[in-house]
């Protein structure tokens, strides 16, 4: 499928301040990470794959191509940085399955004479609520 270590190594990192409340460390440590990782310059992926992800991705991607993740669970910039690459991963993962084309099924020739019997008595019901033809 794809090398994950050679994937890794195109990752871009950059650690930023957190956002929301907090004391004095939150103002002073960066420990949110974001991670780029540009489609167009990948060497891991084939055109194939690039043109899924491209489409897939579309919502998620910017205008050059490149995919922007950040994680801030953690206070931890380390611990952050392990869940936004595992995050990347499974994403990637789940975007390259193809699905497999459904195959509609036949339809049971019992469930088609049990459909017809049933119009057929709904039909004689209404035909016996008539009044009687007397001529």
């Amino acid at each position: 499928m794809y090398n994950k270590e050679a994937l890794i190594q195109e990752l871009n990192f950059k650690a930023i301040r957190s956002s929301g409340s907090g004391g004095q460390h939150v103002n002073k440590v960066s420990s949110k990470v974001e991670l780029s990782f540009s489609l167009n310059d990948s060497v891991v992926f084939d055109d194939i794959q690039k043109t899924r992800l491209e489409k897939k991705l579309q919502n998620r991607l910017t205008n050059d191509g490149v995919l922007i993740l950040q994680c801030g669970e953690s206070r931890s910039q380390h611990k952050n940085k392990e869940l936004v690459i595992k995050r990347f991963l499974d994403m990637m993962e789940n975007v390259l399955i193809v699905q497999k084309k459904r195959v509609p099924t036949k339809i049971p020739k019992s469930v088609i004479r049990k459909r017809i019997k049933s119009k057929r008595n709904q039909s004689l019901k209404k035909e016996n609520r008539k009044k009687p033809d007397l001529d």
